[in-house]
Protein backbone atom coordinates (compact mmCIF):
# COMPACT_ATOMS: atom_id res chain seq x y z
CA UNK A 1 0.00 0.00 0.00
CA UNK A 2 3.00 2.29 0.49
CA UNK A 3 3.69 2.20 -3.25
CA UNK A 4 0.41 1.21 -4.92
CA UNK A 5 -3.28 1.98 -4.53
CA UNK A 6 -5.81 -0.84 -4.67
CA UNK A 7 -7.69 1.24 -7.27
CA UNK A 8 -4.72 1.35 -9.69
CA UNK A 9 -1.98 3.83 -10.51
CA UNK A 10 -1.17 6.50 -13.07
CA UNK A 11 1.41 5.03 -15.43
CA UNK A 12 3.53 8.19 -15.32
CA UNK A 13 3.83 11.71 -13.97
CA UNK A 14 2.51 12.98 -17.31
CA UNK A 15 -0.72 11.04 -16.89
CA UNK A 16 -1.25 12.59 -13.46
CA UNK A 17 -0.62 16.07 -14.87
CA UNK A 18 -3.08 15.45 -17.72
CA UNK A 19 -5.71 14.11 -15.32
CA UNK A 20 -5.26 16.93 -12.79
CA UNK A 21 -5.26 19.52 -15.58
CA UNK A 22 -8.39 17.92 -17.00
CA UNK A 23 -10.04 18.30 -13.62
CA UNK A 24 -8.91 21.92 -13.40
CA UNK A 25 -9.83 22.93 -16.96
CA UNK A 26 -13.59 23.26 -17.04
CA UNK A 27 -16.33 25.38 -18.52
CA UNK A 28 -15.51 28.31 -16.23
CA UNK A 29 -11.91 28.41 -17.47
CA UNK A 30 -12.90 28.75 -21.08
CA UNK A 31 -15.70 31.26 -20.77
CA UNK A 32 -14.91 33.10 -17.51
CA UNK A 33 -11.15 33.53 -17.19
CA UNK A 34 -10.60 35.32 -20.55
CA UNK A 35 -13.19 38.01 -19.87
CA UNK A 36 -11.97 38.41 -16.27
CA UNK A 37 -8.48 39.00 -17.65
CA UNK A 38 -9.59 41.53 -20.25
CA UNK A 39 -11.81 43.45 -17.82
CA UNK A 40 -9.32 43.58 -14.94
CA UNK A 41 -6.07 44.86 -16.33
CA UNK A 42 -5.02 42.27 -18.93
CA UNK A 43 -1.44 41.23 -18.27
CA UNK A 44 -1.59 42.90 -14.85
CA UNK A 45 -4.44 40.59 -13.86
CA UNK A 46 -2.50 37.56 -15.12
CA UNK A 47 0.44 38.52 -12.90
CA UNK A 48 -1.88 38.97 -9.90
CA UNK A 49 -3.55 35.66 -10.71
CA UNK A 50 -0.20 33.82 -10.86
CA UNK A 51 0.77 35.41 -7.54
CA UNK A 52 -2.49 34.10 -6.07
CA UNK A 53 -1.82 30.65 -7.55
CA UNK A 54 1.55 30.65 -5.78
CA UNK A 55 0.17 31.87 -2.45
CA UNK A 56 -3.23 30.12 -2.33
CA UNK A 57 -3.53 27.43 -4.96
CA UNK A 58 -0.19 25.65 -4.92
CA UNK A 59 0.26 25.32 -1.13
CA UNK A 60 -3.18 23.69 -0.77
CA UNK A 61 -2.80 21.63 -3.95
CA UNK A 62 0.49 20.20 -2.65
CA UNK A 63 -1.20 19.42 0.67
CA UNK A 64 -4.12 17.60 -0.97
CA UNK A 65 -1.92 15.51 -3.28
CA UNK A 66 0.40 14.75 -0.37
CA UNK A 67 -2.46 13.33 1.72
CA UNK A 68 -3.63 11.17 -1.17
CA UNK A 69 -0.21 9.79 -2.07
CA UNK A 70 0.60 8.99 1.56
CA UNK A 71 -2.71 7.24 2.16
CA UNK A 72 -3.08 5.44 -1.21
CA UNK A 73 -6.84 5.20 -0.52
CA UNK A 74 -10.00 7.23 -1.03
CA UNK A 75 -9.87 10.72 0.53
CA UNK A 76 -11.85 9.59 3.59
CA UNK A 77 -9.59 6.62 4.32
CA UNK A 78 -6.38 8.44 3.39
CA UNK A 79 -7.35 11.07 5.95
CA UNK A 80 -8.07 8.37 8.53
CA UNK A 81 -4.66 6.83 7.94
CA UNK A 82 -2.74 10.10 8.24
CA UNK A 83 -4.85 11.16 11.26
CA UNK A 84 -3.91 7.93 13.04
CA UNK A 85 -0.22 8.26 12.21
CA UNK A 86 -0.18 11.89 13.37
CA UNK A 87 -2.24 11.24 16.52
CA UNK A 88 -4.62 13.96 15.36
CA UNK A 89 -8.27 14.48 16.26
CA UNK A 90 -10.52 12.02 14.44
CA UNK A 91 -12.91 14.83 13.54
CA UNK A 92 -10.61 15.92 10.71
CA UNK A 93 -12.07 13.08 8.62
CA UNK A 94 -15.06 15.36 8.01
CA UNK A 95 -12.88 16.93 5.29
CA UNK A 96 -13.31 13.78 3.21
CA UNK A 97 -17.06 13.61 3.70
CA UNK A 98 -17.46 17.31 2.90
CA UNK A 99 -15.39 17.00 -0.27
CA UNK A 100 -17.32 14.00 -1.57
CA UNK A 101 -20.67 15.65 -0.83
CA UNK A 102 -19.56 18.87 -2.54
CA UNK A 103 -18.48 16.87 -5.59
CA UNK A 104 -21.87 15.14 -5.87
CA UNK A 105 -23.73 18.44 -5.53
CA UNK A 106 -21.51 20.24 -8.04
CA UNK A 107 -21.77 17.38 -10.54
CA UNK A 108 -25.57 17.55 -10.29
CA UNK A 109 -25.82 21.05 -11.81
CA UNK A 110 -22.54 20.88 -13.76
CA UNK A 111 -23.96 17.97 -15.75
CA UNK A 112 -27.01 20.05 -16.66
CA UNK A 113 -24.88 22.94 -17.93
CA UNK A 114 -22.53 20.54 -19.72
CA UNK A 115 -25.61 19.12 -21.40
CA UNK A 116 -26.08 22.50 -23.09
CA UNK A 117 -22.69 22.08 -24.78
CA UNK A 118 -23.64 18.62 -26.03
CA UNK A 119 -26.90 20.01 -27.40
CA UNK A 120 -25.11 22.81 -29.28
CA UNK A 121 -22.45 20.38 -30.55
CA UNK A 122 -25.26 18.31 -32.04
CA UNK A 123 -26.89 21.39 -33.58
CA UNK A 124 -23.67 22.44 -35.30
CA UNK A 125 -22.99 18.88 -36.43
CA UNK A 126 -26.38 18.90 -38.17
CA UNK A 127 -25.65 22.35 -39.58
CA UNK A 128 -22.63 20.94 -41.42
CA UNK A 129 -25.14 19.21 -43.69
CA UNK A 130 -27.56 22.15 -43.95
CA UNK A 131 -27.37 25.01 -46.41
CA UNK A 132 -29.03 27.45 -44.01
CA UNK A 133 -28.24 28.24 -40.35
CA UNK A 134 -30.24 26.19 -37.87
CA UNK A 135 -29.83 28.84 -35.15
CA UNK A 136 -31.32 31.97 -36.66
CA UNK A 137 -32.35 33.54 -33.36
CA UNK A 138 -29.77 32.45 -30.75
CA UNK A 139 -31.64 34.04 -27.85
CA UNK A 140 -34.84 32.21 -28.71
CA UNK A 141 -32.97 28.93 -29.27
CA UNK A 142 -31.30 29.13 -25.89
CA UNK A 143 -34.53 30.13 -24.14
CA UNK A 144 -36.36 27.24 -25.78
CA UNK A 145 -33.70 24.83 -24.54
CA UNK A 146 -33.95 26.12 -20.96
CA UNK A 147 -37.74 26.07 -21.14
CA UNK A 148 -37.90 22.38 -22.10
CA UNK A 149 -37.49 20.16 -19.05
CA UNK A 150 -37.54 17.07 -21.29
CA UNK A 151 -34.74 18.26 -23.56
CA UNK A 152 -32.59 19.43 -20.63
CA UNK A 153 -33.11 16.06 -18.93
CA UNK A 154 -32.08 14.18 -22.07
CA UNK A 155 -28.77 16.01 -22.44
CA UNK A 156 -28.17 15.93 -18.67
CA UNK A 157 -28.70 12.15 -18.75
CA UNK A 158 -26.41 11.66 -21.75
CA UNK A 159 -23.61 13.65 -20.14
CA UNK A 160 -23.95 11.75 -16.86
CA UNK A 161 -23.74 8.45 -18.74
CA UNK A 162 -20.52 9.60 -20.43
CA UNK A 163 -19.11 10.47 -17.01
CA UNK A 164 -20.03 7.24 -15.26
CA UNK A 165 -18.78 5.17 -18.22
CA UNK A 166 -15.25 6.45 -17.60
CA UNK A 167 -15.24 6.24 -13.79
CA UNK A 168 -16.76 2.74 -13.72
CA UNK A 169 -13.80 1.32 -15.66
CA UNK A 170 -11.26 2.27 -12.98
CA UNK A 171 -7.99 4.19 -12.98
CA UNK A 172 -6.02 2.53 -15.80
CA UNK A 173 -8.86 1.46 -18.12
CA UNK A 174 -11.13 4.42 -17.37
CA UNK A 175 -9.56 7.60 -16.02
CA UNK A 176 -6.13 7.26 -17.63
CA UNK A 177 -7.42 6.06 -20.97
CA UNK A 178 -9.90 8.96 -21.04
CA UNK A 179 -7.35 11.69 -20.27
CA UNK A 180 -4.81 10.07 -22.61
CA UNK A 181 -7.19 10.80 -25.49
CA UNK A 182 -9.41 13.63 -24.28
CA UNK A 183 -6.69 16.04 -23.12
CA UNK A 184 -4.72 15.91 -26.39
CA UNK A 185 -8.05 16.30 -28.20
CA UNK A 186 -8.80 19.36 -26.06
CA UNK A 187 -5.39 20.87 -26.84
CA UNK A 188 -5.75 20.17 -30.57
CA UNK A 189 -9.24 21.68 -30.70
CA UNK A 190 -8.00 24.74 -28.84
CA UNK A 191 -5.00 25.21 -31.14
CA UNK A 192 -7.23 24.83 -34.21
CA UNK A 193 -9.57 27.53 -32.87
CA UNK A 194 -6.64 29.84 -32.06
CA UNK A 195 -5.26 29.41 -35.60
CA UNK A 196 -8.68 30.25 -37.00
CA UNK A 197 -8.85 33.32 -34.76
CA UNK A 198 -5.53 34.51 -36.17
CA UNK A 199 -7.03 34.55 -39.69
CA UNK A 200 -9.63 37.15 -38.69
CA UNK A 201 -7.10 39.97 -38.56
CA UNK A 202 -7.96 40.70 -34.94
CA UNK A 203 -5.43 38.42 -33.24
CA UNK A 204 -3.13 41.33 -32.34
CA UNK A 205 -6.01 43.34 -30.92
CA UNK A 206 -7.20 40.30 -28.96
CA UNK A 207 -3.70 39.76 -27.57
CA UNK A 208 -3.55 43.38 -26.45
CA UNK A 209 -7.05 43.02 -25.00
CA UNK A 210 -5.86 40.08 -22.92
CA UNK A 211 -2.21 40.73 -22.16
CA UNK A 212 -1.49 44.48 -22.26
CA UNK A 213 -0.97 45.33 -18.58
CA UNK A 214 -3.10 48.08 -17.07
CA UNK A 215 -2.18 48.28 -13.39
CA UNK A 216 -4.68 51.12 -12.83
CA UNK A 217 -7.47 48.52 -12.94
CA UNK A 218 -5.91 46.35 -10.24
CA UNK A 219 -7.96 47.06 -7.11
CA UNK A 220 -8.74 45.15 -3.93
CA UNK A 221 -11.77 43.63 -5.66
CA UNK A 222 -9.56 42.46 -8.52
CA UNK A 223 -7.21 40.78 -6.02
CA UNK A 224 -10.20 39.02 -4.44
CA UNK A 225 -11.47 37.91 -7.85
CA UNK A 226 -8.01 36.61 -8.78
CA UNK A 227 -7.72 34.72 -5.48
CA UNK A 228 -11.13 33.15 -5.99
CA UNK A 229 -10.29 32.13 -9.55
CA UNK A 230 -6.91 30.71 -8.45
CA UNK A 231 -8.61 28.63 -5.77
CA UNK A 232 -11.53 27.30 -7.78
CA UNK A 233 -9.65 26.66 -11.02
CA UNK A 234 -7.41 24.02 -9.38
CA UNK A 235 -10.38 21.96 -8.13
CA UNK A 236 -9.39 22.51 -4.50
CA UNK A 237 -11.49 21.78 -1.44
CA UNK A 238 -13.45 18.82 -2.82
CA UNK A 239 -10.84 16.06 -2.40
CA UNK A 240 -10.37 15.50 -6.14
CA UNK A 241 -6.64 16.08 -5.87
CA UNK A 242 -6.48 13.75 -2.86
CA UNK A 243 -8.06 10.99 -4.94
CA UNK A 244 -5.80 11.62 -7.93
CA UNK A 245 -2.78 11.93 -5.62
CA UNK A 246 -3.47 8.42 -4.28
CA UNK A 247 -2.68 7.05 -7.75
CA UNK A 248 0.53 9.09 -8.17
CA UNK A 249 3.81 7.10 -8.32
CA UNK A 250 6.35 7.89 -5.63
CA UNK A 251 9.60 7.18 -7.45
CA UNK A 252 10.96 10.11 -9.42
CA UNK A 253 7.76 12.18 -9.13
CA UNK A 254 7.86 15.56 -7.41
CA UNK A 255 4.56 16.72 -5.95
CA UNK A 256 5.51 20.45 -6.04
CA UNK A 257 6.85 20.13 -9.60
CA UNK A 258 3.73 18.34 -10.75
CA UNK A 259 1.57 20.97 -9.04
CA UNK A 260 3.39 23.80 -10.82
CA UNK A 261 2.96 22.00 -14.16
CA UNK A 262 -0.79 21.63 -13.54
CA UNK A 263 -1.20 25.29 -12.55
CA UNK A 264 0.75 26.60 -15.56
CA UNK A 265 -1.01 24.29 -18.03
CA UNK A 266 -4.40 25.26 -16.62
CA UNK A 267 -3.57 28.96 -16.96
CA UNK A 268 -2.20 28.45 -20.47
CA UNK A 269 -5.41 26.73 -21.60
CA UNK A 270 -7.51 29.58 -20.21
CA UNK A 271 -5.43 32.21 -22.01
CA UNK A 272 -5.43 30.26 -25.27
CA UNK A 273 -9.22 30.08 -24.96
CA UNK A 274 -9.21 33.85 -24.87
CA UNK A 275 -7.12 33.95 -28.04
CA UNK A 276 -9.67 31.64 -29.67
CA UNK A 277 -12.76 33.58 -28.57
CA UNK A 278 -11.78 37.26 -28.60
CA UNK A 279 -10.69 37.60 -32.25
CA UNK A 280 -14.18 36.40 -33.21
CA UNK A 281 -15.81 38.63 -30.60
CA UNK A 282 -13.90 41.71 -31.79
CA UNK A 283 -14.34 40.92 -35.47
CA UNK A 284 -18.11 40.81 -35.18
CA UNK A 285 -18.54 43.65 -32.70
CA UNK A 286 -19.83 41.48 -29.86
CA UNK A 287 -19.60 42.84 -26.32
CA UNK A 288 -17.23 40.52 -24.40
CA UNK A 289 -17.97 41.97 -20.97
CA UNK A 290 -19.50 39.52 -18.51
CA UNK A 291 -18.58 36.47 -20.58
CA UNK A 292 -20.62 33.41 -19.73
CA UNK A 293 -23.75 31.71 -21.02
CA UNK A 294 -24.92 34.99 -22.57
CA UNK A 295 -21.75 35.30 -24.64
CA UNK A 296 -21.31 31.62 -25.43
CA UNK A 297 -24.87 30.55 -26.26
CA UNK A 298 -26.53 33.71 -27.54
CA UNK A 299 -23.81 36.02 -28.91
CA UNK A 300 -21.19 33.78 -30.51
CA UNK A 301 -23.75 31.82 -32.59
CA UNK A 302 -24.54 35.10 -34.39
CA UNK A 303 -20.89 35.28 -35.44
CA UNK A 304 -20.84 31.61 -36.42
CA UNK A 305 -23.74 32.27 -38.82
CA UNK A 306 -21.76 34.94 -40.67
CA UNK A 307 -18.21 33.61 -40.65
CA UNK A 308 -16.75 31.25 -43.26
CA UNK A 309 -16.96 27.64 -42.09
CA UNK A 310 -19.01 28.87 -39.15
CA UNK A 311 -20.75 25.53 -38.66
CA UNK A 312 -17.40 23.74 -38.41
CA UNK A 313 -16.08 26.38 -36.00
CA UNK A 314 -19.23 26.08 -33.89
CA UNK A 315 -18.89 22.28 -33.79
CA UNK A 316 -15.22 22.52 -32.77
CA UNK A 317 -15.93 25.20 -30.17
CA UNK A 318 -18.80 23.41 -28.44
CA UNK A 319 -16.91 20.13 -28.79
CA UNK A 320 -14.07 21.80 -26.89
CA UNK A 321 -16.47 22.87 -24.14
CA UNK A 322 -17.92 19.35 -23.96
CA UNK A 323 -14.48 17.75 -23.58
CA UNK A 324 -13.46 20.27 -20.92
CA UNK A 325 -16.65 19.55 -19.00
CA UNK A 326 -16.19 15.78 -19.36
CA UNK A 327 -12.65 15.72 -17.96
CA UNK A 328 -13.81 17.81 -15.01
CA UNK A 329 -16.90 15.74 -14.28
CA UNK A 330 -15.05 12.43 -13.98
CA UNK A 331 -12.90 13.97 -11.25
CA UNK A 332 -16.02 14.97 -9.31
CA UNK A 333 -17.30 11.39 -9.27
CA UNK A 334 -14.03 9.58 -8.51
CA UNK A 335 -13.51 10.37 -4.76
CA UNK A 336 -16.90 9.03 -3.66
CA UNK A 337 -16.65 6.03 -5.98
CA UNK A 338 -13.27 5.07 -4.50
CA UNK A 339 -14.69 5.23 -0.97
CA UNK A 340 -17.69 3.05 -1.83
CA UNK A 341 -15.37 0.47 -3.41
CA UNK A 342 -13.29 0.34 -0.22
CA UNK A 343 -16.34 0.22 2.02
CA UNK A 344 -18.37 -2.43 0.20
CA UNK A 345 -15.86 -4.47 -1.80
CA UNK A 346 -13.16 -4.07 -4.40
CA UNK A 347 -15.30 -5.62 -7.15
CA UNK A 348 -18.10 -3.08 -6.83
CA UNK A 349 -16.65 -0.11 -8.78
CA UNK A 350 -19.29 -0.19 -11.51
CA UNK A 351 -22.09 -0.37 -8.93
CA UNK A 352 -20.46 2.36 -6.84
CA UNK A 353 -20.11 4.70 -9.83
CA UNK A 354 -23.70 4.02 -10.93
CA UNK A 355 -25.03 4.63 -7.41
CA UNK A 356 -23.29 7.97 -6.98
CA UNK A 357 -23.98 9.17 -10.51
CA UNK A 358 -27.64 8.16 -10.09
CA UNK A 359 -27.87 10.23 -6.91
CA UNK A 360 -26.22 13.19 -8.61
CA UNK A 361 -28.48 12.75 -11.66
CA UNK A 362 -31.59 12.88 -9.45
CA UNK A 363 -30.32 16.03 -7.75
CA UNK A 364 -29.65 17.45 -11.21
CA UNK A 365 -33.36 17.27 -12.00
CA UNK A 366 -33.83 20.03 -9.41
CA UNK A 367 -31.55 22.24 -11.51
CA UNK A 368 -33.39 21.23 -14.69
CA UNK A 369 -36.73 22.26 -13.18
CA UNK A 370 -35.31 25.54 -11.87
CA UNK A 371 -35.13 26.81 -15.47
CA UNK A 372 -38.76 26.12 -16.31
CA UNK A 373 -41.48 24.64 -14.08
CA UNK A 374 -39.85 25.86 -10.86
CA UNK A 375 -38.43 29.11 -12.22
CA UNK A 376 -40.72 31.06 -9.90
CA UNK A 377 -39.30 29.42 -6.75
CA UNK A 378 -36.74 31.51 -4.91
CA UNK A 379 -34.83 30.36 -1.82
CA UNK A 380 -32.58 32.88 -0.08
CA UNK A 381 -32.97 35.08 -3.15
CA UNK A 382 -31.77 32.33 -5.52
CA UNK A 383 -33.40 29.80 -7.80
CA UNK A 384 -32.98 26.13 -6.91
CA UNK A 385 -29.86 25.59 -9.03
CA UNK A 386 -28.36 28.84 -7.77
CA UNK A 387 -28.88 27.73 -4.17
CA UNK A 388 -27.22 24.34 -4.79
CA UNK A 389 -24.32 26.08 -6.50
CA UNK A 390 -23.97 28.60 -3.67
CA UNK A 391 -23.94 25.93 -0.95
CA UNK A 392 -21.50 23.60 -2.75
CA UNK A 393 -19.18 25.95 -4.66
CA UNK A 394 -19.29 29.16 -2.64
CA UNK A 395 -19.51 27.72 0.88
CA UNK A 396 -18.33 24.10 1.00
CA UNK A 397 -15.29 24.42 -1.28
CA UNK A 398 -13.66 27.44 0.43
CA UNK A 399 -14.44 25.92 3.82
CA UNK A 400 -12.91 22.63 2.70
CA UNK A 401 -9.81 24.39 1.38
CA UNK A 402 -9.44 26.36 4.60
CA UNK A 403 -9.67 23.22 6.75
CA UNK A 404 -7.31 21.24 4.50
CA UNK A 405 -4.62 23.90 4.79
CA UNK A 406 -5.03 24.04 8.57
CA UNK A 407 -4.99 20.24 8.85
CA UNK A 408 -1.86 19.83 6.73
CA UNK A 409 -0.08 22.79 8.28
CA UNK A 410 -0.85 22.24 11.95
CA UNK A 411 -2.05 18.68 12.52
CA UNK A 412 -0.03 16.37 10.25
CA UNK A 413 3.37 15.30 11.59
CA UNK A 414 6.26 17.03 9.84
CA UNK A 415 7.99 13.67 9.36
CA UNK A 416 5.10 12.64 7.09
CA UNK A 417 5.23 15.92 5.18
CA UNK A 418 8.99 15.66 4.64
CA UNK A 419 8.67 12.03 3.56
CA UNK A 420 6.30 13.04 0.76
CA UNK A 421 8.32 16.13 -0.21
CA UNK A 422 11.91 14.86 -0.30
CA UNK A 423 12.86 17.11 -3.19
CA UNK A 424 12.25 20.23 -1.09
CA UNK A 425 15.26 21.76 0.62
CA UNK A 426 14.82 22.62 4.29
CA UNK A 427 14.45 26.29 3.37
CA UNK A 428 11.79 25.67 0.73
CA UNK A 429 9.98 23.32 3.08
CA UNK A 430 9.81 26.01 5.77
CA UNK A 431 8.49 28.53 3.23
CA UNK A 432 5.79 26.10 2.03
CA UNK A 433 4.83 25.20 5.60
CA UNK A 434 4.49 28.89 6.47
CA UNK A 435 2.36 29.43 3.36
CA UNK A 436 0.06 26.49 4.10
CA UNK A 437 -0.20 27.37 7.81
CA UNK A 438 -0.69 31.14 7.65
CA UNK A 439 -0.92 32.72 4.20
CA UNK A 440 -3.23 30.29 2.39
CA UNK A 441 -5.77 30.00 5.25
CA UNK A 442 -5.93 33.78 5.62
CA UNK A 443 -6.50 34.32 1.91
CA UNK A 444 -9.04 31.50 1.59
CA UNK A 445 -10.88 33.03 4.54
CA UNK A 446 -11.08 36.27 2.54
CA UNK A 447 -12.52 34.32 -0.41
CA UNK A 448 -15.03 32.67 1.91
CA UNK A 449 -16.16 35.98 3.41
CA UNK A 450 -16.31 37.57 -0.03
CA UNK A 451 -18.55 34.78 -1.35
CA UNK A 452 -20.92 35.08 1.61
CA UNK A 453 -21.12 38.87 1.33
CA UNK A 454 -21.35 38.71 -2.46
Amino acid sequence: MENRSIHGMWSSRLMFILAATGSAVGLGNIWRFPYMTSDNGGGAFVLVYLLCIASVGLPILIGEVLIGRHGRLSPINSLRKIIKESNSASGWVVLGWMGILAGILILSFYSVVAGWTLNYSWIYFKQLFSSTPIITDPGATFSALLGSAGELTFWHTLFMLLTVAVVALGVEKGLERAVRWLMPALFLLLIALVIYGMTTGYAGQAAAFLFKPDFSKVTADVFLAAMGQAFFTLSLGMCTMMAYGAYLPREGVSIPGSGIAVALTDTGVALLAGMAIFPIVLNYGINPSGGGPGLIFTSLPLAFNEMPFGALYGLLFFGLLSVAAWTSSISLLEPGTAWLVERFGIGSRKRAALLLSGLSWLLGLLSVLSFNHWSHIKLLGRDVMGLIEFISSDLMLPLGGLLISLFVGWSVKQQILKKELPEMSSGLFRVWLWMVRIVAPALVLLIFIGKIKG
